[in-house]
């Protein structure tokens, strides 16, 4: 999801970052304007936002909302938490993690994705062909992920080497034996237009799998539930409308990040659409947007066996499934 999304002007985070500042939602005529902080610069992976806004699916709902480009350096949980913005994006893991550790009251409130397409990356003839394949060697991780902790404590990945992942590409093209985390939806591309066919190890086929949440902090869930009913409601319409048209969203995107172009985008968009990644099991949206407490649950199961939250939470505090209907 990340790879050559540096190249987008970061002059344009700072910006918009610049506006955030209001502590709750603020009536611009008629409507409630909020802000969603993103987690990455302006992909198709964020589609049905866009397509909410630019089909006027959120002005439908009486919401003028904002979308704030994130990026490596931008965290939007203490954002979120300390009402900068009242929504912002990321995993269900990193939001059990912002709980337990930084005592950052947040909520998820809807699944952005209801699978992380991020996991390991290989040539299509590397001798890797299952985890237990990586122990001797190294691999490209964002360090403290806690993705990848699972997998070394479950495949017993004692020998595994762990240098830190880069947002690029240009080492796996050079070094055939060179192993990286990505996203199935994004770093394959450039890969394939470099000539360098590639195969996916998917975190969730190993029993890691965390949904990828929209959230809000607990004091605006508490003090302004309508509106974060009519953004729920408006984002998960937007997703299942992206999802069979992505045209007018990407026409969006791509103009608000003018580093992205078609090629790239309709690669994300069938990736996401092929795997499922929105949508689960169920062509026809219904899942869209949903989440199954299980799954909360057995995730918090699998990062208290890890030792990477630093007090035990109430797993069920940590969304809510008031909004999806």
């Amino acid at each position: 999801m990340h790879t050559a999304r540096l190249l987008f002007l970061a002059v344009v985070s700072v910006v918009l970052l610049g506006s955030v500042g209001c502590r709750s939602s603020q009536k611009t005529g008629d409507l409630t304007t909020v802000k969603l902080q993103a987690d990455w610069y302006p992909q198709p992976e964020q589609g049905g936002f866009y397509d909410a806004i630019v089909k006027g699916f959120y002005k439908d709902e009486g919401l003028d909302v904002q979308i704030l480009p994130g990026g490596p350096y931008i965290s939007s949980e203490p954002l979120v938490a300390s009402g900068a913005v009242q929504f912002g994006m990321n995993t269900s893991d990193h939001v059990l993690e912002s709980i337990a550790n930084s005592n950052e009251p947040i909520v998820a409130v809807g699944a952005t994705m209801q699978h992380d397409p991020q996991g390991i990356m290989v040539r299509a003839d590397s001798p890797v062909h299952t985890w237990t394949d990586l122990n001797g060697r190294t691999v490209a991780v964002k360090p403290g992920s806690t993705w990848w902790e699972f997998l070394v404590k479950k495949y017993h990945l004692d020998r595994a080497h762990e240098i830190p992942a880069t947002y690029s590409v240009a080492n796996f093209l050079q070094d055939p034996n060179y192993i990286q985390q990505g996203f199935v939806t994004s770093e394959p591309y450039f890969a394939q237009k470099a000539g360098v066919s590639t195969r996916f190890l998917m975190n969730s086929d190993a029993g890691f799998d965390p949904y990828r949440v929209f959230y809000t902090s607990a004091d605006f869930l508490h003090e302004h539930p309508d509106v974060v009913a009519k953004f729920v409601r408006a984002s998960v319409r937007g997703w299942r409308d992206y999802m069979t048209d992505p045209a007018a969203a990407n026409a969006m995107i791509l103009k608000l990040n003018p580093a992205l172009n078609p090629d790239w985008m309709q690669y994300s968009y069938s990736a996401l659409k092929k795997g499922g990644f929105i949508t689960g099991g169920d062509a026809s949206g219904a899942q869209v947007g949903q989440f199954d407490p299980a799954r909360w649950r057995n995730t918090y199961a699998q990062m208290l066996d890890l030792q990477v939250l630093k007090r035990p939470i109430e797993v069920n505090s940590a969304f809510t499934t008031q909004f999806l209907k």
